[in-house]
């Protein structure tokens, strides 16, 4: 089946859902208006189904292969990429100065939602140079701006972000990446990376990799951690890709999926580097790169449940099984559990889609505002975005694969393909349970206000529901209380390692009632009748009642899970 971007999805949650129309009162976007952001989303729309689309089997089929120290791309990713660039879509959020076209990330997410949707291998590698460009707006400096924004904002150039090491992981600070000082403003930069994603291609001018190394003076642990440009061919005076630097491309992993998009391991033997920033300030320069890149990681998962839905959901109205309960075409979608399923998958996508554009107004609104608490609720609500929203993409892609039974085991039917490719989000940019330990701990240091702020919020939105859908209402306000219980026993807990204990259930039961108030809000803005209101019912009757086991497990503490000792899981 042909992937369809959903253009009216966005249209209706960045309306009524998300309050996105406050985005563009703000001067800094006030050209994003109704007008332009109906007009960006249906050009992307075409991209994604008529170019990205068609490559997304071929890419699976024939991966990007290493050949003599080159790395060959899938069949039309060069073509494709191409189509991306030329429209002016790497940089959509990027700085005017240097050729970006300075969208709200609300409307660039919803565009990078449609790209994975449609072809995720390829869009990964306009995302990580778009981490890239933000990183270099914030921290470099005024020469490295001008010498690499440009390209990089055209898509002459791509990026990359080089942290993990084989020995240094989620434990960055391990890392063994030297940098040393060439005596002329430059650095020597030797060290392995592993999983460096898009880690060279044959379509890009020059391949630009930001590396994290340690200088010789930096101090162990991340605080002694610097962060270095090392281009794959060295700039001439001209600005142009000149002689090659001294990095190779060791090696392509194999990997369950994503099979497009080449995942390398990279060497670095003296390659020269520039400083990014202040020496020994890398990982704050880097995190500026993860922070929306971990929403966009996020956005990746919702755009393959997307995808793999419309897959599954062609299938069930095809396939005939059996006799139904029901009239109709006697397909299986009339059987009650692929009924289920379909409408779980559904539910999911819009409650997911939600909260993560929700998370990029916030970001939108503390950049344009530099407003305290808009910037706390885009801190708050981007491990919640990342985690829930890959753990969507995974949970629909399984049940797409159920949907279409034993075919679905079948990799002709593509079924399976979802499955593989969104699996990989819920691991990389931070771990789905290092998003829900950061939000426990480091998004709780204000004491819970940014956490209250948005339970307040929930509650008056439920307020505002009762007299036209009571009994849901409610339903979401006692979910509320239940959740701002939870809240407050979490934070009571002194030992971290007590909230690290419950930290998954407790962000997958934050995400549970988000999603319930945001389907509130959508039933509310069709007066309570019509499909929006019925998939409402069907999340906050069928799904929000999760939230009172997942805080359950929460409040636990850590004492009973050590109780179950080392001995105990081998034994």
């Amino acid at each position: 089946m042909p992937y369809r971007s959903p253009v009216q999805d966005f249209q209706f949650i960045l309306d009524r859902v998300v309050d996105y129309g406050q985005v563009t009162e703000c001067e800094q976007f006030a050209e994003a208006g109704e007008d332009v952001t109906s007009a960006i989303l249906t050009e992307a729309a075409k991209l994604c189904d008529e170019v990205m689309a068609p490559l997304q089997r071929p890419g699976d089929l024939q991966g990007a292969v290493l050949e003599n120290g080159v790395v060959r791309s899938s069949p039309g990713f060069a073509e494709g990429y191409r189509a991306i660039a030329e429209g002016g879509w790497v940089g959509m959020a990027a700085d005017p100065e240097f050729g970006g076209m300075g969208l709200p990330q609300a409307l660039s997410s919803s565009v990078h939602d449609m790209m994975s949707g449609a072809c995720l291998s390829l869009q990964l590698n306009p995302l990580l140079t778009q981490g890239q460009i933000e990183a270099l707006e914030h921290h470099a400096s005024d020469e490295m701006k001008a010498l690499y924004l440009p390209k990089l904002i055209s898509g002459e150039w791509t990026g990359t972000m080089n942290l993990t090491e084989p020995q240094a992981g989620s434990d960055v600070g391990a890392l063994r990446s030297k940098a040393e000082p060439n005596g002329d403003g430059t650095y020597a930069i030797s060290g392995q990376k592993i999983f460096i994603s898009w880690g060279d291609n044959d379509f890009a001018g020059n391949v630009c990799h930001l590396v994290l190394a340690r200088l010789p003076d930096g101090a162990p642990g991340t605080k002694g951690i610097s962060l270095f440009m090392v281009p794959k061919r060295i700039p001439d005076e001209n600005g142009e890709p000149g002689v090659a630097n001294s990095l190779r491309v060791v090696s392509l992993e194999h990997k369950l999926g994503l099979h497009g998009s080449p995942t390398a391991v990279m060497e670095y033997d003296g390659a020269t580097g520039w400083l990014v920033g202040e020496p020994h300030k890398g990982m704050a320069a880097m995190f500026t790169m993860m922070n929306n890149a971990r929403l966009g990681v996020g956005i990746q998962g919702i755009g393959v449940a997307e995808g793999a839905y419309q897959h599954a959901l062609a299938y069930a109205t095809d396939r005939k099984q059996g006799r139904t309960p029901v009239e109709g075409g006697g397909a299986i979608i009339d059987h009650a559990d692929v009924r289920r399923m379909l409408a779980t998958m559904k539910a999911e996508i819009f409650a997911a889609r939600s909260i993560a554009l929700a998370c990029a107004v916030a970001i939108d609104m503390g950049n344009a505002t530099g407003d305290a608490d808009w910037k706390s609720r885009a801190a708050f609500l981007t491990p919640i975005a990342k985690a829930f929203g890959t753990d969507v993409g995974i949970e629909v892609a399984t049940l797409g694969v159920q949907v279409h039974g034993g075919m679905g085991f079948i990799e002709e039917t593509g079924a399976a393909q979802y499955l593989r490719d969104v699996r990989v989000t819920s691991i990389y940019e931070g771990t789905n349970g290092i998003q829900a330990m950061d939000l426990v701990a480091r998004k709780m240091m204000d004491g819970g206000e940014a956490a209250y702020r948005l339970l307040d919020e929930i509650e008056a939105g439920a307020e505002a529901a009762r007299g036209t859908m009571p009994e849901l209402a409610q339903q979401v306000w006692s979910a509320a209380e239940t959740l701002r219980e939870a809240t407050e026993t979490l934070i009571g807990q002194q030992d971290l390692n007590d909230r690290f204990a419950g930290a998954v259930p407790y962000l997958s039961a934050f995400a549970r009632v988000l999603g319930a108030h945001y389907h509130l809000k959508a039933a509310l803005a069709e007066g309570g009748e019509g499909p929006r209101s019925r998939l409402a019912r069907f999340y906050v009757e069928r799904l929000l009642p999760e939230h009172s086991a997942l805080l359950a497990h929460a409040t636990q503490g850590a004492e009973g899970l050590y109780a179950v000792s080392a001995e105990d899981l081998v034994a």
